[in-house]
């Protein structure tokens, strides 16, 4: 099985859902990321969303929302969300805010968010693979992953039954990985069923175990249920495709996801001669065998870059014998179930001869459309049957079509419906293909929603809603709780078609409650109210109601009425029963309708209307409801207003709250919006109204014409006019209206508006404030770079908009490419920014976008190209070579990175101790990896370092560990290590070690001795130095003193080193475990193991040695024999041996020879009888009974027996039970046992006693049963003969 693809993982636990909102009210999206304070950007059709009065984005931690208020028609488009690679895209829908009733209260809409029955594709489907590594960099933040590539799932999303769906994951081996699924049971008439699968078919459920856990949770108050799939300790092969489907009754939902399996990497650094060790007793580091462990644990284990292997290919070429050694392999637990399974698959593994191409295993469909199942053969001739649940399909009509073109074999199922649901085969001859057809049921839609009701007590009740499909599935709920049928028939349910009615018969205050009806595509809500009997009594009448009659209620009554003259007189009353029509009277005398006079009877409400109320009018008028006998009254009073006309004059005025230039009475307009003021102004007669750009200086009041005019004004600016110009203004009754059609940055000023009539003059000023985006930032300037990064800097632009700046926005791209990816999501605040992960040696630009709170700016010009490049590593191994009285001579190794920039030299620098002044050695650049360093100060202590350059400038400086006096050096250290001291120098436990090594130098060099890079200790080993040689001396060795030591000989920073290498050796252990492992004629074979302690040098071979048991003396067999087992020969038949083996090394034998516990005896031959061998038969065999208990009918008060025999070997345990009930304990039974025949003896029984026996034999090897049923009879009372003869006559 190939390994899949990696796919990328989405960043969004919990995405936004489809919803539906009315006009006016306020919707919420929510998201949930994966990772917390992860860059999150909400956008609406493509375009960047930004907080407002429109828009509020929060986020807190890993929860981001998007708030819209206020929602209207335009609101009505599709939203995204974005966050790192992934984008999930969702709808708004808004509906038409419902039209108010005359006599109802104004209700707040609400929103009720509704998950869309058809999610959006992009943001269900799995993202497609993620990019290269490197493409990964430069377009990870602004390419999204394309949803369309992933190819479709045959069985994915029928019902859409999830509410969060498994996800790809990625786990390293050895670690554990959680995939959880969650379905919301709520709409669900049965709980749902989940079965997980790996690759197409098979079903993880029989491989729970030690390495899969399956886990299934319920959350009764949110009617959700969680199922988890846990791989523990995941292993390699565990990699692969998985699938998660969940059904329930007609409803089927599936999802695909994957599980990517990473090596574990081996651990850096790792020490090859660290990881040996020795297994030393005496705590000695350098004694004892190898150990190899440490190295085995710590290495990772290998890779392995073959393609997955099909374990059930090998199984099902493999002998049955080698079954259980494969499973173990490939961590198979489930035996029972691979045998199953396999042989399964033998029966149907069989290479098709008919088919070229067989059917896939399931196929899709919605409800309504067209499918086409295809199958290839491999002759074309041949005829084929379709089969429908195994039965014969026959074309019909154009229901179904049958079609043959070459070897391609074609059924067309069309109008698919839920009887098409089925599973469909192909036959050609005995050869058949299966396939699976799921016809996807669209969700059953609410058209007609249920209506509130109130009715009367004992009134039959029925709520009707109409649904999208006939015959759907509908759920009636009342406060929550489903209803259903019940004895009383308290509630039934009615279908017709598409509309479904739920009838209440007989309705009482306990039917109160909200009633809902549930879709799977939707529901709806609606309330019952129940009124009690109605008791009205007047002052008139004291039996208002009549017998035998439903009585009326009144919920308003009519009242008096008093209006003037052309006013209106409404009289409205409402009653409990719509149905109930009623007559109204004016002082006794029925009312007609006319012109003037409207009578109307809408529900429960009755009105009589009076328009242009008249004098005569006036009157009492009484309203009768028809069939009751009790009436309504009320009178209008007709009020009559004279009014004298006095003609006056008003000054006129200006009614305004923003007027002044203070920041509160500023009107601040965004650019290209419209600013409409709506000025009252008031005045009599109506003034004349002047608007002027500008600002008023002086009022002066002019000596002619004095009583017309008034005072004027002098005023500065641009007079606008009502001419239909962009800035225009309206003039209405009481209004002043003034316009500005898209507003641009010149329309900001100071406005005055002069209102005038005769009675005299006002006048007010307006501050109007444009504000826009802010204007690009200027270019940004590259202040420096590194190997990944570079740091960019942009002033400030010159305009911001009349808004303060929030933030910048900052994008890169190749210089190559057309594609900007930008960095920051979130307005950052400084003018300096650190733009990461780019890819070193590739040329880029930056660009700018200033933020304010109106929205963004054009992009500023881009940057001069740069490229990121870091500055080398350090020079290596810098070291002094020569020294004399005014120059030193230094060498270097070139940098172990260069990067992508060319190395462009090295700057040598110097200072002098005590100071931190560096000093270039030269001028400029060398190239080379050695220098003489010239016109020194003889006597200075100097200090030398080291820098590599390249385009990003100087790298870490190597220095010298110490300082260096500039003086000459008479003569270089050099050591004259011996020839004998050039190899390993081999010595004997307790032996004297005095090595003597001559060297040269001036002045006198200081020496050092250390071992294992330690400074040798006196105690450790003696060293005596002179001027010309040096002297390491042990006086008695012992093992600790093998290894190396290093000497070093140093005059200021020259030195000379040499090592020479010490082993200590000792004589070996014994041989361990020595065997006889065979013995024939005159031959022994004996077999021993290596000692444990070998000397610390290698074994040369090992003494064998006999000796007979008479005499006890030891000859040698072989002697440096290397092998550890020999054949001893030339025995004499008849004696008794003992052997023994001593290990050689270098040193010699080994203290203790290692011994045969016991003698070997060399037989004579012919001599001693061999019987042969038979096989002892087994006779075990599982009980049986050789004759069963019987049925017997017995006397009560009379002793029973029940018998039976059983064979068995061995002996079974027998158990005996009444009714399933063991008696063994009970004193009224006694069982007896004898030459297998088992009896139960029944003391005196009675009726009680009766019932079924059974006998249980029970051994190693089974058990086996033997039932009878016991009858016990009452005894029948004696008769007299005395009596017997009085009875006969």
């Amino acid at each position: 099985m190939p390994e899949p693809a990696k796919k990328t993982v989405s960043a969004f636990v919990k995405k936004p859902k489809t919803q539906e909102a009315v006009e006016g009210s306020s919707v919420v999206f929510e998201a949930q990321t994966e990772k917390r304070d992860a860059k999150v950007k909400w956008q609406c059709n493509s375009k960047d969303i930004v907080s407002g009065d429109k828009y509020t984005i929060a986020a807190d931690g890993n929860q981001h929302s998007l708030t819209i208020k206020d929602v209207s028609k335009e609101d009505a488009n599709t939203y995204a969300v974005i966050a790192a690679s992934s984008k999930v895209k969702f709808e708004l829908k808004v509906e038409t805010k419902p039209a108010e009733g005359s006599d109802e209260s104004s209700v707040e809409p609400t929103v009720q968010p509704v998950t869309s029955s058809t999610e959006p594709e992009q943001a269900e489907a799995p993202p497609a693979a993620a990019p290269s590594q490197e493409e990964n960099s430069a377009t990870a933040q602004d390419t999204l992953p394309a949803d369309e590539a992933q190819p479709p799932d045959t069985r994915q999303d029928l019902t859409g039954l999830f509410t969060e769906k498994p996800q790809s994951g990625e786990v390293t081996v050895g670690e554990n990985i959680m995939f959880v699924a969650k379905v919301n049971a709520e709409s669900l008439l049965k709980k749902p069923t989940v079965k997980w699968f790996k690759g197409k078919w098979m079903d993880l459920a029989s491989k729970s175990g030690k390495h899969l856990q399956l886990k299934e949770t319920y959350d009764r108050s949110t009617k959700v249920y969680t199922f988890e799939m846990q791989i523990v300790d995941a292993k390699a092969n565990f990699a692969g495709a998985y699938r998660c489907e969940v059904a329930s009754r007609d409803k089927f939902d599936s999802c695909n996801f994957e599980l990517t399996v990473h090596e574990a990497r081996a651990p850096e650094g790792l020490d090859i001669r660290a990881a040996f060790r020795r297994t030393s007793s005496d705590g000695n580091e350098d004694s004892g065998e190898l150990d190899f462990s440490g190295l085995l644990k710590k290495r990772a284990a290998p890779t392995s870059h073959d393609p997955d292997v099909d374990v059930w290919n090998i199984l099902s070429h493999a002998p049955a014998s080698e079954f259980e050694k494969i499973a173990f392999q490939h961590g198979i637990t489930d035996l029972r179930g691979m045998l199953k399974r396999l042989k399964k698959m033998k029966k149907e593994e069989k290479k098709s001869e008919a088919f070229l191409k067989k059917l896939d295993p399931a196929y899709q469909v919605s409800k309504g459309h067209k499918i086409k199942l295809a199958v290839e053969v491999a002759n074309a001739d041949v005829d084929v049957k379709w089969l429908k649940n195994g039965q014969e399909m026959h074309p019909t009509g154009s229901k179904y079509i049958f079609e043959s073109v070459g070897n391609m074999r074609y059924l067309t199922i069309n109008n698919c419906s839920l009887a098409d649901d089925a599973a469909y085969c192909c036959l050609i001859g005995e050869e058949k293909c299966t396939t699976e057809l799921f016809v996807k049921e669209p969700p059953v839609n609410i058209l007609k929603s249920l209506e509130d009701q109130m009715v009367m007590k004992g009134d039959r009740v029925e709520f009707v809603c109409e649904v999208s499909e006939e015959g759907a599935n509908v759920k009636w709920e009342k406060d929550g709780v489903e209803l259903t049928r019940d004895e009383s028939f308290k509630y039934r349910f009615k279908k017709d078609g598409c509309k479904h009615v739920l009838i209440i018969n007989e309705a009482s205050k306990e039917d109160c409650g909200h009633y809902k009806v549930k879709t799977s595509g939707g529901d709806s809500m609606a309330e019952l109210m129940v009124q009690g009997d109605v008791n009205i009594t007047d002052g008139n009448d004291s039996n208002s109601a009549v017998h035998g009659q439903k009585q009326l209620e009144v919920y308003q009554s009519i009242a008096d009425l008093t209006v003037k003259a052309k006013d209106q007189a409404v009289f409205k009353c409402e009653v409990s029963d719509e149905t109930v029509r009623g007559t109204w009277y004016k002082n006794g005398v029925e009312v007609q309708p006319d012109a003037r006079v409207n009578i109307s009877h809408i529900g429960r409400i009755h009105k009589l209307t009076i328009d242009d109320v008249k004098p005569e009018d006036e009157a009492d008028y009484t309203f009768v409801p028809d069939g009751h006998a009790f009436n309504l009254s009320a009178k209008l009073n007709f009020l009559e207003v004279k009014i004298d006309y006095v003609p006056r004059q008003d000054p006129p005025k200006i009614h305004l709250d923003c007027m002044g230039r203070t920041a509160d009475s500023t009107i601040v307009v965004v650019a290209g919006n419209k600013l409409r003021l709506d000025v009252p102004i008031t005045g009599d007669p109506a003034p004349t109204v002047v608007w002027i750009k500008g600002e008023k200086t002086s009022s002066v009041k002019p000596d002619d014409d004095e009583t017309e005019e008034g005072t004027t004004s002098s005023i500065e600016g641009q007079v606008i006019t009502e001419e239909n110009g962009r800035v225009h203004v309206e003039t209405t009754k009481g209004h002043c209206i003034f316009t500005i059609e898209g507003a641009e940055r010149q329309d900001e000023g100071v406005y005055s508006v002069i209102v005038r009539n005769p009675a005299g003059e006002d006048t007010a000023e307006i501050n109007v404030k444009v504000v826009d985006v802010p204007d690009p930032p200027l270019a940004p300037k590259i202040l420096s770079v590194g190997e990944d990064s570079c740091v960019v800097q942009w002033d400030p632009p010159q305009f911001d908009g009349g808004q303060p700046i929030i933030g910048y926005v900052v994008e890169r791209k190749k210089l190559k490419s057309y594609r900007w990816m930008r960095l920051n999501f979130d307005p950052y605040t400084d003018t300096t920014f650190e733009a990461k992960r780019m890819i070193e040696g590739v040329l880029y630009e930056m660009r700018v976008y200033a933020v304010n709170s109106i929205g963004m700016s054009r992009h500023s010009p881009a940057s001069q190209p740069f490229v990121p490049v870091a500055p080398t590593s350090e020079p290596l191994g810098l070291r002094v070579e020569d020294v004399s009285d005014t120059s030193i001579s230094l060498k270097w190794r070139r940098p172990e990175r260069i990067g992508s920039a060319e190395l462009e030299g090295y700057g040598v620098e110097y200072c002098k101790e005590g100071t931190d002044e560096w000093i270039p050695a030269i001028e400029g650049l060398t190239d080379r990896t050695a220098m003489i360093v010239k016109g020194l100060t003889t006597g200075d202590k100097l200090q030398f370092r080291v820098r590599a350059y390249n385009m990003a400038g100087p790298s870490a400086p190597a220095i010298l560990a110490q300082p260096i006096t500039i003086r000459e050096i008479m003569q270089r250290p050099k050591i004259w290590l011996p020839r004998n001291l050039r190899q390993t120098l081999i010595k004997k436990v307790g032996d004297t070690v005095n090595v003597v090594i001559p060297f040269q130098g001036k002045p006198r060099p200081k020496v050092t001795w250390s071992k294992d890079g330690e400074v040798l200790s006196p105690q450790f080993a003696s060293t005596r130095n002179s001027e010309v040689d040096t002297i390491l001396f042990i006086r008695k060795t012992e093992r600790k003193h093998s290894g190396k030591y290093d000497l070093q000989v140093q005059i200021e920073n020259v030195e000379a080193m040499a090592a020479i290498t010490l082993q200590i050796v000792d004589l070996p252990g014994s041989p361990l475990d020595l065997t006889v492992l065979d013995t024939w004629g005159f031959n022994v074979a004996l077999e021993w193991k290596p000692p444990k302690d070998n000397g610390n040098c290698e074994i040369a071979g090992y003494n064998v040695q006999k000796a007979d048991k008479k005499t006890m003396e030891w000859f040698t067999v072989f002697d440096q024999y290397r092998r550890t087992h020999c054949v001893v020969s030339d025995l004499i038949m008849g004696n008794e041996y003992f052997f023994r083996v001593f290990a050689i090394n270098l040193v010699g034998f080994s203290p203790e020879p290692c011994c045969t516990k016991d003698s070997v005896f060399i037989p004579k031959t012919g001599i001693v009888y061999k019987p042969p061998s038979y096989k002892e038969h087994d006779f075990s065999t599982a009980p049986k009974f050789t004759h069963p208990l019987v049925n017997r009918s017995v006397i009560a008060g009379y002793n029973a027996t029940l018998s039976c025999s059983v064979r068995g070997i061995p002996k079974p345990k027998v158990t005996w039970y009444k009714n399933k009930m063991d008696i063994s304990q009970e004193a009224k039974y006694r069982m007896l046992s004898k030459q297998g025949v088992l009896t139960l003896e029944i003391r005196k029984p009675c009726p009680f006693d009766g019932g079924v026996y059974m006998c249980k034999a029970v051994n190693d090897f089974g058990e086996a049963i033997a039932e009878c049923k016991l009858e016990v009879r009452s005894q029948v009372p004696k008769v007299d003969k005395k009596e017997k003869k009085d009875a006969k006559n």
